[in-house]
């Protein structure tokens, strides 16, 4: 057993820092080789330390998903930051006036509204608010629909005095629920010409827009294949987890995250209690995969339940774990585990090297 984890205080979230560096170094060279930008999304690991490791490699700012998220990384000296969120209301415009004295912000929209109140404070601040026009490209989340639909909000966005459309953006964070590699190609595809729709659209009526902004980390495999892309904005490629792993878009030597659970109880046969519950590994579940992670070492068995400090795991009548062993779990969902942190225990070559502080933990406003 490695000495970092006779040495680890259970349950304990470690990242493998040469695992960090090659995941970070891939993804730079892939957005280098085709051309496009890379502003990464830092919601998924929240850290000013891995921020600038992003930034030194090459990418051309960041994304946030919320303004307090953004504060936190401008008062580090991070300067180019996409706000991929609506802002509404006094209270974060206020906000949003002292951040751009501070860096260069992006602000991304899917309706009038929302920019008629960064229009106002553009002309109060005495500029033009850049905004990116959130497109939906098959999440039914947030942007009007390709083409005509999201290009009529972009005309009207094209109208107000203090912002400036420059891009268009998407999440197909649909793509997580593919199950094979070729499943998730076909949403890249997709959420890129979903983009270009409503490019053409624009254009058609004299509006151009440059930026063409696509999101998701599955679908960043595939940024070389669609041509008129300019950026891409993956997050959770930084530590991989379960939702890449099982549809094949990475390996398991790209998963750079391992949560660390001790076997607290066997109360009855085919059964183990791990000290990594609800508080650690979340309750996201996966469509690939029955279970609340993956643990590696032990294929068979499946974490079955949870409760805020326990995680019920069913295993089969040979398994070799006994009370006081230590294991090894790939969460499905790397993201939400990170905001449940305060720090994320960095190794290299077997051993501890730093803590990483989650700075912009619970930033949700």
């Amino acid at each position: 057993m490695s000495s970092f984890v006779e040495e680890l205080d259970t349950p304990a979230v470690v990242i493998d820092l040469d695992r960090l560096d090659r995941n970070l170094r891939q993804t730079s060279d892939r957005a280098a080789r085709a051309g496009v930008k890379l502003r990464p999304h830092i919601k998924t690991h929240k850290s000013i330390w891995i921020a600038k490791r992003q930034l030194a490699l090459g990418a051309c700012g960041i994304t946030v998903a919320k303004l307090g998220e953004a504060e936190v990384m401008a008062e580090a000296g991070i300067e180019d930051i996409l706000i991929a969120y609506p802002i509404l209301g006094a209270r974060k415009l206020a906000r949003l006036a002292a951040l751009i004295e501070k860096a260069r912000v992006t602000v991304g929209v899917d309706s009038v509204e929302a920019a008629e109140g960064l229009s106002r404070l553009g002309l109060t601040l005495g500029t033009r608010i850049p905004l990116y026009l959130d497109v939906n490209s098959g999440l039914d989340r947030c942007g009007a629909e390709p083409g005509a639909p999201s290009a009529e909000i972009g005309l009207r966005l094209a109208e107000l005095a203090g912002v400036e459309l420059v891009g268009l953006m998407t999440h197909a964070g649909h793509a997580y629920s593919r199950s094979t590699v070729d499943g998730c190609r076909e949403v890249a595809h997709a959420e890129a010409q979903a983009l270009l729709a409503t490019q053409e659209q624009l254009r058609a009526q004299g509006i151009t827009v440059l930026e063409i902004s696509v999101g998701s980390t599955p679908t960043s495999k595939f940024i070389g294949e669609v041509k008129g892309i300019t950026e891409m904005r993956p997050g959770a490629y930084v530590f991989g987890d379960g939702s890449q792993l099982y549809p094949g878009t990475i390996a398991l030597e790209e998963c750079a995250m391992h949560i660390y659970a001790t076997v607290v109880s066997a109360p009855r046969p085919g059964t183990l209690i791990l000290d990594a519950g609800s508080k650690t590994l979340t309750t996201d579940v996966s469509v690939h995969r029955p279970g609340y992670g993956y643990v590696p070492d032990h294929p068979d068995a499946v974490i079955e339940r949870l409760s805020e400090e326990h995680a019920i795991m069913r295993v089969p009548d040979d398994c070799s774990l006994r009370i006081g062993d230590v294991v090894s779990i790939i969460p499905n969902h790397c993201c939400t585990v990170v905001n449940l942190q305060d720090g994320l225990i960095g190794v290299r070559n077997g051993r501890f090297e730093r803590e990483l502080p989650v700075d912009a933990r619970g930033r949700i406003r």
